[in-house]
This record gives structure tokens, C-alpha cells and sequence, in this order.
């Protein structure tokens, strides 16, 4: 019900992206697909805009379809007992996001939360089932996908348990940049607050504020405002431990 209430609240009906403009721009997991396939997700899928702030889905509701992301920038993340957020991944052009609950048939295991002004794609659960019992491609890429998710999760993990705040907030800064990528100037092409990385890295905000000046201080990176300017990688990379 859930799903159907954001549907139904939807705007920017008139805008409806094309899958094949989409196909044509990056690597996607449609491109398994058929030329009737794509027909199919065309006609079926339900695409708008929605402003920083808006809430995709809950944890813990009952989904029926999932997301594209035609543009914009999501977070996706849990809810701790203190009610406090962990990021556990973004999500930008290309990607898809609230699949699992599909295909477990399982209530949402995390929530989405757009950061930056998105256009997504809702297509029904029901189509992505009939995709994936008939065409062996596309299921094996969302297997895939699914495997890629569960690694990196996996990796998280163990990040919490053996690494201190500083080698976290290194490896999530680099994380950033293989994401998001850098501007011109060496700045990440992502504005999160203070908040946010906190929310990633798994630490205390403060924690985070302090860490931030600290790197700023050693010449690792600039701040201004929201906006973080790496100035030099290799140092960063050495105080992750990204390659032990």
C-alpha cells in the first residue's frame, strides 16, 4: 500500500525517460533484455521527479515493484534501536534499487531517501518476476548484482570490526570518489553533511567533525562547507590500509 500511495502522489507526469536513451549511457541491467522486453518495461514502468528529502520506501514496508534511477542521488540506509541511521550505500543514474524485497518476497530491508533532485523509474514487482523466470541473462545479472551487494556488505563488516574512525573515514572518502567521482578541482561531486558521513563511516558526528579538521590540517583535504577537495589521495589511500 505503501508503494501505491507514492505512485499515486507522484508529479511531473508529462516527463517519462526513455530506457533507450538510458541503455545507451551506461552499463545497465536491461540490456540483457529483448527488443519486446524492453517494450514490456517501457509500457509498464511509472517514471517521476523528486525533490531532496522525499522518502522512496520504508524499511520494514511492503513493497511491490522497484527503482530505477534515470538521475539524482540516493542513500540507502537502516535504522538502528536509537533510531539513528546507517548508511549502508548510494545509489545514482543506472542503478536499481528495493529489487531484493522482490525477489525474496520479504518486507523492505532498508530505506531510500533521495539526496540530490532525482527522476526514477518504478516498474512492478511482477514484471521484474517474469524477467527474470524467462530470460537467463538478466537473471544472472541480477544475481550478480545481488552477489556484488552482499560482498560489499561483507567488506563493511569487517571494516567496523578491525578499523579505527580515521582509517574509516579515509576508505569512505576514497569510496566517494570511485562513486561519485571528482570534479576538475579534485573536489567529490557529492555534498553530504557532517551527519551523513558520520552516518557512514559509523561513528559519532562530532567524531567525524573532528577527524575532518584534522585531515585538513595534515594537507589530505580542503573543506568548504558540504564540499570536500582531496589534495592527496596516495596518503589517504596509505591511511585506509585499502590494500592490507
Amino acid at each position: 500500500m505503501y508503494f501505491i500511495s507514492i505512485i499515486s502522489n507522484m508529479k511531473n507526469r508529462d516527463h517519462i525517460p526513455s530506457c533507450e536513451n538510458c541503455l545507451n549511457d551506461f552499463d545497465s541491467i536491461f540490456k540483457h533484455l529483448a527488443p519486446e522486453e524492453h517494450s514490456k518495461v517501457d509500457n509498464e514502468k511509472v517514471c517521476n521527479s523528486f525533490k531532496r528529502g522525499s522518502i522512496i520506501y520504508h524499511e520494514g514496508s511492503r513493497t511491490n515493484g522497484f527503482y530505477c534511477i534515470n538521475s539524482g542521488v540516493l542513500k540507502i540506509f537502516k535504522t538502528g534501536i536509537d533510531g539513528r541511521e546507517q548508511i549502508i550505500a548510494f545509489a545514482k543514474r543506472g542503478d536499481v534499487i528495493g529489487y531484493r524485497s522482490i525477489l525474496s518476497n520479504e518486507l523492505a530491508c532498508s530505506s531510500a531517501k533521495v539526496i540530490d533532485d532525482a527522476i526514477l523509474c518504478f516498474i512492478p514487482g511482477e514484471t521484474l518476476i517474469s524477467l527474470v523466470k524467462t530470460n537467463g541473462n538478466f537473471s544472472m545479472a541480477m544475481m550478480q548484482q545481488t552477489c556484488k551487494e552482499l560482498g560489499e556488505a561483507n567488506s563493511f563488516i569487517t571494516d567496523i570490526a578491525q578499523k579505527t574512525v580515521r582509517e574509516r573515514l579515509a576508505e569512505v572518502l576514497l569510496n566517494l570518489k570511485d562513486i561519485f567521482d571528482l570534479d576538475q578541482d579534485s573536489v567529490l561531486q557529492i555534498s553530504l553533511t557532517r551527519e551523513e558521513l558520520a552516518n557512514i563511516v559509523g561513528t559519532a558526528t562530532e567524531s567525524v567533525i573532528r577527524l575532518l579538521s584534522e585531515f585538513k590540517h595534515d594537507k589530505l583535504i580542503d573543506l568548504n562547507g558540504r564540499r570536500i577537495k582531496l589534495l592527496d589521495i596516495k596518503r589517504l589511500e596509505k591511511i585506509s590500509n585499502a590494500f592490507n
